[in-house]
């Protein structure tokens, strides 16, 4: 068998050295991407030691932008965006028009064309994806008016990005730039020798078909196949059409339509978001997506000459200002303009104040069209590494400034947020309410709720259980994550803590100490244990309740300090035992564990 495997070197060397620096980043409070890019330049060329195959990192990164982009897609929501649409949509569009015409004029200084000034500037324009939503999930902002602001202006600038990978590579002769020869026909192949507007129009045309097609076939063809197979019951055919749908329209759309890689996956990911098993797909994705992922940042970092820093110090100095601050003053000004107040401001601002994954996308595509010099995208790669390092530091910068801006500004203090408390889930009853002082970018206010039930996970086994609580009017509330479950049971009066149980700050919330019981309905036996041994640490005497899938989870969960562990396939066999014998089964304990009958 032949030893030599540059594929299995490349990967092997690239996600080992991402794990490493990835860890490090994150023990560091640094988002793993910088440790990714880290990794790309050990293994890259213009470092010494292994260097990795470039021309295969380079077709792993093009699948690891397909699953991208399928995520993106998969998690865009038109209704969040439509909700914000009046700040978001000329903010977005103003902002990275500053930033565009910043990256143009610096271009200029460096005596670059038009065409490479526009790649540059607009590469300097968009957020990352990624370190974004993850400043806002850290801070609890994700449902606030500022983070749904800042959501929908990024949704904005995802979708500005896609309409500029898609006409780039048609007006790249004009822009100066070397216009890509396709290595295939496209079905909607026109002759592209009627100027400006025409090679633009023939490209949007081409995306028209495409949409026209996926709207009309794929809105019908696409939820099909995936009830189909979750009908089969098979979860590795599922996970498998999940895959094959993601790359076989992304494939299809360059092949047959002449559009990118990414808008086709884009568009797979957005039709597949309306089935009802959308989440599912979502989760069966998740890995292979993350993976690859990795491998495109680790593609983008082995493209980065370090040695660059030394060399082009005053121009990384100045990408690096647009970036952070040219692009964060216009985004601050915006949205005062829209008479905002200055801490929302603040937080849009500090939010944008980065790039990421578009930017390189944008970056290797004008390299590619000979429009942008290598020089380029070192900066573009420099000012990336350097904003999202920089990142958290201007959010304690802007939560170290928000206070005196407000006392400057004469604000008053925030109304207090209503809140539900004491046994506001009886059935035909609204629950009562009394006051809370808490801020959104702080901790969640404490609930004055005692002698109660905490219930974490409000899935298909925690719904259960709280409708049964509040049908025997115990009082209880609910540590949930996902925002339309969070929403449907405010609606509902039910008391709620926003986050992760296993964050301190959100456990502190539900009161454990006072509390009379902790029941775990999440499926997670890993997370389960360390919220079992804070809930311990908290109050000795309250009374967990667990659910498991293995004997080992029963094990785990009974040695970290459960008192009960219910294993669903041992509940299911009872269930299927009292519908045969017609009576109640009790060889099986409250923790799942086996009582020997008598002889």
């Amino acid at each position: 068998m032949p030893h030599d495997t540059p594929l299995i070197a490349t990967i092997a060397a690239g996600l080992g050295l991402a794990f490493i620096f990835g860890a490090l980043a994150n023990r560091f409070r640094i988002p793993p991407l910088v440790g990714y890019l880290v990794a790309g330049v050990l293994v890259g060329p213009n470092t010494p030691g292994f260097v990795a195959d470039a021309s295969l990192a380079t077709e792993l990164a093009e699948i690891g932008v397909i699953l991208l982009m399928f995520g993106v897609g998969l998690h865009f929501s038109l209704k969040d965006l439509l909700s914000v649409r009046a700040i978001a949509v000329p903010g977005a569009i103003v902002q990275m028009g500053v930033a565009t015409l910043l990256g143009v004029g610096l271009a200029w200084l460096l005596g670059w064309s038009l065409g490479a000034g526009l790649v540059f500037g607009l590469a300097l324009s968009v957020a990352s994806t990624v370190v974004l939503l993850r400043a806002l999930q850290e801070r609890r902002l994700i449902e606030t008016e500022r983070g749904r602001i800042a959501v929908g202006w990024l949704i904005v600038e995802d979708l500005a990005m896609v309409m500029a990978l898609v006409l780039l590579p048609a007006l790249a002769g004009v822009l100066g730039g070397q216009t890509p020869v396709a290595d295939h026909a496209s079905l909607l192949s026109l002759p592209a020798s009627y100027g400006i507007w025409g090679v633009v129009g023939i490209t949007l045309a081409k995306v028209a078909a495409f949409v026209v097609v996926m709207l009309v076939v794929g809105r019908r063809v696409i939820p099909w196949i995936l009830h189909y197979v979750a009908h089969t019951g098979s979860r590795e055919l599922f996970r498998l059409s999940v895959l094959a749908i993601a790359l076989g329209v992304a494939f299809g759309a360059a092949k047959l339509f002449g559009v990118s890689l990414a808008l086709g996956a884009f568009f797979a990911g957005m039709i597949m978001s309306e089935s009802e098993l959308s989440h599912r797909a979502a989760e069966e994705s998740l890995p292979l997506r993350d993976a690859f992922s990795v491998l495109f940042f680790v593609s983008v970092g082995m493209l980065f000459d370090p040695f660059s820093l030394i060399s082009n110090g005053l121009p990384i100095l100045a990408t690096l200002a647009i970036i952070v601050i040219g692009k964060s003053i216009a985004a601050f000004v915006i949205v005062i303009a829209f008479r905002y107040p200055i801490v929302t401001a603040l937080m849009i601002s500090a939010s944008l104040a980065q790039i990421g994954e578009f930017s390189f996308i944008l970056a290797e595509l004008g390299v590619g069209l000979k429009l942008l010099p290598e020089q380029g995208r070192d900066l573009i790669l420099a000012g990336a590494i350097l904003s999202i390092l920089l990142n958290p530091l201007i959010f304690l910068m802007v939560d170290w400034m928000k206070p005196w801006l407000e006392k400057r500004a004469g604000k008053p203090a925030a109304p207090e947020e209503t809140r539900p408390v004491g046994p506001a889930t009886e059935p035909g009853r609204v629950a009562s309410v009394q006051a809370v002082q808490g801020g959104e970018d702080g901790p969640p206010p404490k609930t004055t709720l005692a002698g109660h039930s905490i219930l974490i996970g409000y899935g298909r086994v925690g719904s259960l259980v709280g409708v049964a609580l509040k049908e025997a009017a115990l009082p209880f509330l609910v540590i949930e994550d996902a925002d339309k479950t969070l929403a449907k049971l405010k609606a509902d009066g039910v008391e709620t803590v926003a986050g992760n149980a296993a964050n301190v700050d959100v456990f502190s919330a539900a009161n454990p100490e006072g509390a009379k019981r902790l029941i775990l309905a999440i499926p997670n036996a890993f997370e389960a244990g360390q919220i079992v041994l804070r809930a311990r640490a908290a109050n000795p005497v309250i009374n967990v309740i667990a659910r498991a899938h293995s004997d080992a989870e029963v094990e785990h969960l009974k040695g970290l300090g459960a008192d009960t562990v219910i294993m669903g396939e041992r509940e299911i066999a009872r269930g299927i035992l009292e519908a045969v014998t017609g009576k109640t089964d009790d060889s099986t304990g409250p923790a799942g564990e086996i009582i020997p009958q008598p002889a």
